[in-house]
């Protein structure tokens, strides 16, 4: 490793761990390590646009966004807006570049690992109870999620069933799901674009029940009570993208 991420070995244990934890979280994510990759060797003295981003690694421009802007608060990518000859009339687009020599390595994610076992180990329980145990560890995040948004969230006789349903969409979007909410046959959806379990969600499809108890447990405590929220479409069934219905 060079640059960066060698700071902390030749300082104190504890900002060698900072510099370590720096790195894990910047580059933890698959998704992020990938664009970084593609702004790193594609960019060149350019850089690309969020839209190239999300074009080529297959997501939506809002997550693409939050990927970028992250590494670019790491230090991992340089931020230039302006136009570029020949891009014609308009506002000026955002453009990412690399920053030389950041970073040559990435460290093992250890959650790719935690979910892969977790996967593994539904598979030896039967389909229901497997389901039912991967929407409970869901539910009891959401529920901790809920608790930590700001403002009156969790003043449940103030906030709509709507509203919260809002609430819960843009929270997933700001964990990776890159969700937004639709009201459909008098019917509330929150629909993912994204998966931030990746492959594993398509290795082990009861993993989906996560993002199921997730919902269910912030709108327990959004709302007056536990809700009936049901996975209508999801990515490891062939979808296009995940739909969960209350």
């Amino acid at each position: 490793m060079t640059g960066r991420a060698m700071t902390g070995r030749t300082g104190t244990g504890a900002s060698f761990t900072a510099a370590v934890s720096a790195i894990t979280d910047a580059f933890g994510d698959p998704t992020r390590r990938s664009i970084y990759l593609f702004v790193r060797d594609r960019g060149g003295d350019h850089g690309v646009t969020t839209s190239a981003v999300a074009d080529e690694v297959g997501i939506h421009p809002n997550v693409a966004r939050h990927h970028l802007d992250k590494l670019a608060a790491g230090g991992y990518l340089e931020v230039q807006t302006g136009k570029v000859a020949g891009g014609g009339a308009g506002r000026p687009s955002k453009r990412y570049l690399a920053v030389a020599d950041a970073i040559t390595e990435f460290p093992v994610r250890s959650d790719d690992l935690v979910l892969s076992l977790l996967g593994r180990a539904l598979t030896r329980l039967s389909p229901a109870d497997a389901e039912a145990m991967a929407e409970e560890v869901g539910a009891e995040y959401g529920r901790a999620m809920a608790v930590g948004l700001q403002g009156d969230a969790l003043d449940a006789g103030h906030r709509s069933l709507r509203s919260a349903i809002q609430a819960v969409a843009d929270a997933l979007t700001a964990h990776g799901f890159a969700a937004h909410a639709e009201s459909r046959n008098n019917e509330l959806r929150i629909i993912n674009d994204h998966c931030p379990f990746g492959d594993v969600a398509l290795e082990h499809p009861v993993i989906c029940a996560v993002d199921r108890g997730m919902v269910r447990g912030m709108l327990s405590e959004l709302t007056d009570g536990d809700l009936d929220v049901t996975t209508e479409s999801s990515f490891a069934a062939g979808d296009t993208f995940c739909t969960t219905a209350v």
